[in-house]
């Protein structure tokens, strides 16, 4: 499915700390005046600054996702029941059953429907990621607050320090603007999404070092949110598919699903039907080709409550 571009989501979104938090850098300079940890830093807008990348932001977007998918499905796939989600163990996951008799990859259309959910969405091995963040950078209306803070490692058993005393940097005001882009997705997977940058603004799980003692909660704040498809038309407040006959009303929020043929989305098992109706009405993107909806700041969560229906919609029929 990556050989089309169906249906692509951009979520614009700003990440604000909700107290200390530390993206550690992964090397330690031979300056003796700055702190043992260093916050990574880049050049960004004419200087060096700090910044989340976004390589941390997936990574700890991807595990709550799998601790979601495992909470209300499986950790493995299922065979008497293959429509019911589940996450695997991809850092001990072999991946022998993408696999033919003879070790060469199976096609394409079989290793996407025999991935576990989260890997059809963050990619493996064997597949592309559908999910792409950008590094998240300072917002400079909003001044950041840097500090250096202190620390000991403590031995469990004599109580002792086992480890410094150290010093780290954290980052406790300041705002950080980043995108997540979604390509060819179903309505199920945006929702699933949407579940995890909720619990990451409710502090269900936080953000680089230290976050079990406290480091690392963050706001999340969504500034937009724009759907588009860029194979279709609107003509007389109906979305048009280029080069079918496919067509639904200017309010519909389409999965990838329903752009295939019904042939073509058994072969990868997406889900079809897969619509949800919106308040949002499609307008043409630039250049006058292509359709999009977009939800503006404040109405971000309505895309997301829609795409939860198709997410919850997916558990109850898979738990049949």
């Amino acid at each position: 499915m990556h050989k089309k571009f169906v249906n692509h989501c951009t979520i614009d979104l700003t990440i604000i700390p909700d107290g200390p938090i530390l993206i550690k850098s992964g090397k330690e300079g031979a300056d003796p005046t700055k702190p043992d940890m260093e916050f990574v830093e880049t050049y960004h807008a004419g200087g060096r600054s700090i910044y989340l990348p976004g390589s941390s932001l997936k990574g700890a977007i991807r595990a709550h996702a799998e601790r979601i998918v495992r909470t209300v499905g499986k950790d493995r796939r299922d065979s008497n029941n293959s429509n019911l989600p589940w996450a695997n163990d991809p850092l001990n996951d072999k991946y022998d059953y993408l696999k033919g008799r003879d070790g060469k990859d199976l096609p394409a259309p079989d290793i996407y429907k025999l991935s576990s959910f989260t890997d059809q969405m963050f990619g493996n091995t064997s597949i592309a990621s559908r999910v792409r963040i950008e590094d998240a950078y300072p917002d400079k209306s909003q001044p950041l607050k840097i500090e250096e803070r202190n620390g000991v490692a403590i031995d469990r058993v004599f109580g002792s320090v086992a480890v410094g005393p150290f010093n780290y940097q954290v980052c406790t005001a300041g705002e950080f603007h980043t995108k997540i882009h979604l390509k060819n997705f179903t309505l199920a997977q945006l929702g699933l999404i949407g579940l995890v940058l909720r619990d990451l603004n409710d502090g269900w799980f936080g953000l680089g070092f230290a976050k079990s003692r406290g480091l690392g909660t963050v706001q999340v704040k969504f500034n937009s949110a724009v759907v588009q498809y860029p194979g279709c038309e609107l003509r007389d407040k109906q979305i048009h598919a280029l080069g079918s006959q496919k067509q639904w009303n200017h309010t519909f929020l389409l999965g990838a699903g329903e752009f295939l043929e019904i042939e073509e989305a058994k072969l990868y098992s997406f889900p079809k039907p897969d619509s949800q109706d919106s308040p949002v009405a499609a307008q043409e993107m630039d250049l006058g080709f292509g359709v999009q909806l977009t939800w503006r700041e404040g109405t971000v969560n309505d895309l997301f409550e829609r795409g939860v229906r198709s997410w919850s919609s997916l558990l109850v029929g898979g738990s049949r």
